[in-house]
Parts: structure tokens; sequence; C-alpha cells
């Protein structure tokens, strides 16, 4: 499924996302291609365009993602390791958040007003879901 990014990590701490083997470097990156899907490809998720309505009253319209990042590990995965790449899938959203603040508020997302703030976080939700880890035999 195009809207689903399946991120595991094993108990020798490898990390795979979408099928590819990665460094935890790459992860952010995957992940922030997966949210926007900037080339509109068939593999990653579909958009949905909504109407937001801005402080002074005015609306947006904005196209959400509609994909969620699973986030899977084996029972042996160290604890390191999971809040590293917890790290890195939370910092893709933030910086995608930052850069849709900045194309639509001119502004960074932390240096928004809560309300330009609330529609940023419609607009670009914080879509990772965790499954209870795994015993994998090998």
């Amino acid at each position: 499924d195009s809207n689903l990014l399946l991120v595991f990590v094993s108990k020798g701490n490898n990390i795979m996302a979408g099928g590819q083997q990665m460094d935890i470097h790459q992860l952010k990156d995957k992940a922030k291609e997966f949210i926007l899907n900037p080339m509109e490809d068939e593999n990653l998720p579909e958009k949905e365009v909504k109407e937001f309505e801005l402080p002074d009253g005015s609306k947006w319209n904005y196209p959400v993602s509609l994909g969620v990042i699973s986030l899977q590990t084996d029972r042996g995965t160290s604890y390191e390791t999971y809040i590293m790449v917890q790290n890195e899938l939370t910092r893709a959203f933030n910086e995608v958040r930052d850069e849709v603040a900045m194309k639509k508020f001119g502004a960074k997302f932390s240096e928004l007003s809560e309300d330009q703030r609330n529609a940023v976080s419609k607009a670009v939700p914080l879509k990772i879901s965790e499954a209870e880890p795994r015993n994998i035999k090998k």
C-alpha cells in the first residue's frame, strides 16, 4: 500500500524502510520524501486537498498526505537505536512543518502564532504508528 511506510529495526539494530536497508542518517530524508511525495510518485502516499481556516479568516487549501509511517522493532532492538529512529522520524515531520510554515507564513513553525501552528499541524499531521515489538526467529 502506497500510503504506508514500514520502518523495521531488527535485533541487530539494522534499519529497513520501505523494503530498503539504510543507515540512520538516510532515514529522515526517506521519511520526508514519503511525507511530501514531491514528484507525485504513485508508489508514495496519495494526497487529499483540505481547506483550513486561518486566524485572519481567510481559507488555505493544502494537499495533506494520507501516508502513515509504521515503526516496528524486534524485541532485541536496542533502546538507544529505537530512540534514534524515533527521533529521526519526528525530525522529518518537524522539518516538513518548518518548510510548509516558511512557504505559507514566512517563518519557522516554532515562530508562528498558536493558530498558525495549529493550521500547519493539520496540514502536516504527525502520523507515526508503533507496532508491538516482535520476536523474529532466524
